[in-house]
């Protein structure tokens, strides 16, 4: 919803009753064209296409019935009963108020020119998205945009997708997405096959529309650097290194000038941003982005998995006559490859090593480390390095979230003793061969000194 939707004309949620679609222009886009033809299937035919509906659409998940404790749910507790109230700007609306309600700093901004989003008709290259986030909340604002979109994760639901009206008003709407809209594209084999984030490079025209037949890049902390954030302004210094960023793709096959739009301290002269929050869109918060988004799509896959294997094994025994909480081969296998799934995001497996050094320009590095659990000796896994990965310690700080503590606790176990036993081990294997004995061991006394239940046996009530 925030981060991407692959929408470059009007989407099927746009129609009212009985307006014409002119599918000759939809053939252009072949992925509007099938969600313009799903979404009227949809509406003659709504009974069969339920029952091929996602699986974390049904029990044990249900993603849309199921009620959340995130972020903006407490914030909208705090509005209504009068503990706090959002201030209108003339500007940005509501989002200088709401950013400092849910603890989102400015200086993470990163701003997206490309029109791959919910509100394209507001984006382009002389008025880009801005897009902030925190460790569990992002934020999407247009300039002039109708609303500002929001994505919070729940501990145990995952991403929950809401909009808040850019209208002056003494009660503020901040509305929950139960329509599956916003899955259009936040829920596919780009997200993992969950409702999740996704970031995405393209080759953006001059209007910042994405040059389809040039296909598309997903973003993660393992994409190689000369493949990211086409259709985004970057600010920080990166060496020899080329991104995609800063540019306009020009010719058939479309190409990019990465010289010109490497290495920018500042973008004064691409892009106005008087009406922004910040001038930056710092390159050290897009890397952080890049791997924040991914590990929470890996924690919600198998967060689901897991909770899928449990009622499916559940039922079985109950068939069978089978004591309740015995778990079958098949149910302990689906949740094993689950939990590898999150230690090897967690410990950074596959992580492109950077060539030269980087930094960023808007203070963010600087902010977003000094909130970093410590151990004795100062450490923290939110310090970066900067030189040849993006932490100084690989292992990821989301580690400490509550979306992390909040799997459920036949995954999280197996997590907690497979992360033990690659730190403690004299030979980790080939995929864990980039942490250093130097490493693991840090990375151990930092996990045992800010992870209270890290050194049990077991999960327990205390996490």
């Amino acid at each position: 919803m925030i981060l991407e939707k692959e929408r470059t004309a009007t989407m099927p949620g746009d129609w009212n009753e009985g307006q014409t679609v002119n599918f000759a222009d939809l053939r252009r886009y072949p992925v509007l064209l099938l969600l313009a033809v799903t979404s009227m299937l949809v509406a003659r035919f709504p009974c069969s296409l339920a029952a091929q509906s996602p699986s974390w659409a049904n029990a044990p998940v249900r993603f849309h019935a199921t009620e959340v404790e995130d972020a903006v749910t407490r914030l909208k507790e705090r509005l209504n009963s009068g503990a706090t109230r959002l201030e209108f700007d003339d500007l940005q609306g509501y989002l200088p108020a709401l950013l400092k309600e849910l603890d989102v700093p400015v200086s993470s901004q990163g701003l997206v020119f490309s029109k791959t989003s919910l509100q394209q008709h507001q984006i382009g290259p002389e008025r880009p998205r801005a897009v902030y986030f925190n460790d569990e909340v992002y934020v999407g604002w247009s300039l002039k945009g109708k609303f500002i979109e929001i994505i919070a994760t729940d501990a145990n639901q995952g991403p929950t997708f809401y909009t808040l009206d850019q209208v002056e008003s003494g009660a503020p709407k901040i509305a929950r997405d139960k329509s599956g809209y916003c899955l259009s594209c936040h829920a596919s084999r780009r997200t993992g096959d969950v409702p999740g984030y996704l970031l995405r490079s393209v080759f953006p025209d001059v209007a910042g529309r994405p040059v389809v037949r040039a296909g598309s890049f997903e973003t993660s902390d393992q994409s190689d650097f000369a493949e990211r954030w086409g259709g985004w302004y970057v600010t920080g210094q990166h060496g020899s290194m080329r991104h995609m960023g800063n540019t306009i793709s020009h010719g058939d096959p479309p190409e990019l000038d990465r010289d010109d739009g490497a290495n920018r301290g500042s973008l004064d002269d691409l892009v106005g941003l008087g009406k922004y929050l910040s001038p930056h869109s710092d390159l050290v918060a897009l890397m952080v982005l890049d791997h924040q988004t991914q590990m929470h799509n890996t924690l919600t896959a198998a967060n689901y998995e897991t909770r899928e294997a449990l009622l499916q094994a559940a039922e079985m025994n109950a068939t069978l006559g089978r004591p309740a909480d015995e778990l079958s081969e098949s149910a302990s296998r689906r949740i094993d490859a689950a939990a590898e799934k999150i230690v090897e995001r967690l410990l950074f497996c596959g992580e492109f090593r950077l060539t030269d050094p980087v930094n960023g320009t808007s203070g963010f590095a600087e902010e977003f480390a000094a909130t970093g659990l410590r151990d004795p000796k100062g450490r923290s896994l939110r310090e970066f390095d900067l030189q040849t990965r993006l932490f100084r310690y690989p292992c990821s700080y989301l580690i400490h979230s509550e979306a992390f503590a909040g799997l459920p606790d036949e995954l999280l176990n197996r997590v907690v003793a497979r992360v033990k036993e690659i730190l403690s081990g004299e030979e980790p294997e080939e995929k864990f061969a980039h942490l250093s004995p130097e490493d693991r061991g840090k990375v151990q006394a930092i996990l045992e000194a800010t992870t209270p239940w890290f050194g049990a046996e077991e999960k327990g009530l205390e996490h």
